[in-house]
């Protein structure tokens, strides 16, 4: 487990920013059952990912004509249970993180793996999730 001090900073990027934190299992299954378009972001402290990840969607938020219903969160290697849930809505995709998962009405509709953020600028993140929400929301 990370310690606190190093995850919160992380963690309040995307809080303060209007996600919701899921902590829980019940609140996954809550999260991923709602009516919409849910935009769930397994955080991390990976610099090299999660350093892009973070900026990607929040500029992706800010210049998206087409908004997600819903935005929530929860920290790998810190959200035990919540991480553990969120995968269960991911497979066939093998736990990743950070990674960026699309919902819409409680089904998997676009799953950004670490892989596909590592050495991605911000920019070229945010284009990808703006082409996603107006797909799906």
């Amino acid at each position: 487990m990370y310690p606190a001090e190093l995850v919160l900073p992380m963690k309040a990027e995307l809080t303060e920013n209007g996600f919701e934190e899921l902590l829980t299992r019940e609140e996954v299954e809550q999260a991923l059952a709602r009516k919409g378009t849910t935009l769930v972001v397994i955080n991390s402290v990976c610099g090299c990912s999660a350093g892009t990840a973070r900026p990607g969607v929040l500029m992706a938020l800010a210049r998206a004509n087409k908004k997600p219903d819903y935005l929530v969160t929860s920290f790998a290697g810190f959200d035990f249970e919540a991480v553990e849930q969120i995968r269960k809505h991911l497979l066939p995709y093998p736990p990743s993180s950070p990674s960026i998962a699309l919902f819409k009405d409680g089904k998997l509709v676009l799953m950004i793996e670490r892989h596909m953020i590592e050495g991605r600028p911000a920019q070229v993140i945010a284009q990808s999730l703006i082409a996603a929400f107006d797909q799906y929301c």
